[in-house]
Formats: structure tokens, sequence, C-alpha cells
């Protein structure tokens, strides 16, 4: 038997069998280059790379190219995007965490409009 034949229950048979080793120097590297790796991970939600070019965001180019009604249309029909698709894309999180970005700055900016 190889190990690519090897199924998620034997796996999980062996792991029943044998407890993990504490303080073994190569399972502490791993676990320190797992939590830099995910210090380092791009933040999807807030800023993604692929919305930021050059000096300025995606979003405040956007935002300069219309009129505040429209803006806050735009961002209205964001947060319906995101939740309508959040069970169907496979990220339902992400799709939720960005339909809750896109209500923020919709919420602050209904309330600096009526401030």
């Amino acid at each position: 038997m190889s190990i690519n034949s090897t199924t998620a229950e034997m796996w999980d048979a062996l792991r029943k069998k044998h407890s993990p080793i504490e303080n073994n120097p190569l399972t502490n590297a791993l676990k320190s280059y797992a939590a830099e790796a995910e210090k380092e991970a791009e933040d999807m939600v807030g800023a993604p790379k692929h919305y930021n070019s050059g000096n300025i965001e995606c979003i405040d180019a956007i935002e300069e190219s219309m009129s505040s009604h429209a803006f806050k249309g735009y961002l209205k029909g964001n947060c319906m995007k995101y939740l309508w698709r959040y069970d169907y894309k496979g990220k339902q999180v992400e799709d939720l965490q960005k339909a809750g970005w896109y209500l923020r700055k919709l919420t602050a900016m209904v309330t600096e409009e009526n401030s």
C-alpha cells in the first residue's frame, strides 16, 4: 500500500493511536511558519492587492467618479451581490465579510451625511 492510497479513516486511526509530539523542534517550526504565513496572508476583504494600483485604491477612484447618490447605490448593489451569491461560490465567510465591508462603508457615508 502506498501513501497515496491511504484513506481519511486510516489517518484518523493513526492520529488516535499516536498522540502528537509536543515540544518537537520540527513541529514547533512548522507551527511558527504557519502562524507567520497567516499574518502575511492577503486581506481579501479589506485590502485585496488586485484592487490597488499605484497610489489609489479602486474603491476610491469609483467614489470620485460618481455622485454621492450613485456611489451609495453602488455600495448597496455590492452588499446585495455578495449576500446573493455567498452560498454558491464556495467562499461563504469571505463573501459575507465582503457584504459587511460594503454595508459598513455605506453606513458610514449615510451617518456622515445625516450628522
